[in-house]
């Protein structure tokens, strides 16, 4: 049975530094166990900051990245290299470093396909999503359609977004493992993102969120209010779900 932990930090520096450790650490206990580790990186503020800390890390020397395999929650559809994409700014923050000190293999940096007419790219969102729903299956077990991730990363928006999946959007119950989401409330408005039966898959879920405009629906998600409202209600590890908070985004709660 799944186990859910609400863990509450100080401010969001700390927040980042605490979730880039134990992100690191988790990294390392699995790899005594079992390999190839899988982690799903998200992006935003928080995320994005929870990578630059892991950088700077002296765990991320014990771990053995050649091991490591690095995925996406959700992509914005743009085109490679965008200072917008989630991926252009994990690889600035550690990614690209990984891959020239530390032994993380380029290959093992699974990017959703960006906008854009080369080999590697897709022409829509919905290409992009059957393109990156194929990579996730060839690296699944038999009879699976993604691989069971040991850690998957979410931030959440103000308005309990999580990934791409929006409140009241009809990505919300897209069947798949992926799926192309058009008309994002949030720009820009076409984006790439993990169903919520993907996200289920998944050992861990952590939901990493900053700030006070987080604490109404972090509550309510901590609440279990309804999924069409709080999107986050429904990020829940099939093991153990995290909740990862600054003191502002958890003062909503009880």
């Amino acid at each position: 049975m799944s186990t859910r932990l609400v863990v509450v930090h100080p401010d969001p520096t700390v927040l980042a530094e605490a979730a880039a450790a134990r992100l690191l650490t988790r990294i390392l206990d699995v790899q005594s166990v079992r390999r190839p580790v899988h982690v799903v990186l998200t992006g935003g503020t928080v995320g994005i900051k929870t990578l630059d800390a892991a950088a700077a890390s002296p765990l991320r020397e014990a771990v053995d990245w050649s091991g490591v395999h690095v995925w996406w929650g959700d992509e914005r559809f743009l085109p490679a290299g965008d200072r917008d994409r989630n991926e252009t700014q994990a690889r600035e923050a550690l990614l690209d470093d990984l891959v020239a000190s530390s032994g993380l293999p380029a290959r093992n940096v699974h990017a959703v396909p960006a906008r854009g007419v080369g080999p590697d790219d897709a022409s829509t969102p919905e290409e992009s999503a059957a393109a990156y729903a194929a990579e996730l299956a060839a690296f699944a077990a038999d009879g699976d359609t993604v691989p069971a991730f040991d850690v998957l990363l979410l931030g959440m928006g103000p308005d309990g977004h999580v990934a791409s999946l929006f409140p009241g959007h009809p990505a919300l119950s897209a069947p798949g493992a992926v799926v192309g989401v058009h008309a994002s409330p949030k720009p820009p408005p076409e984006r790439v993102t993990l169903t919520f039966a993907s996200i289920g898959h998944a050992r861990e879920v952590w939901v990493v969120a900053a700030g006070a405009e987080k604490a109404e629906q972090a509550a309510a998600a901590l609440a279990d209010g309804p999924v069409t409202e709080v999107p986050a209600v429904r990020a829940v590890g099939h093991d153990r779900t995290l909740w990862l908070l600054d003191a502002a985004a958890a003062a909503g709660r009880g």
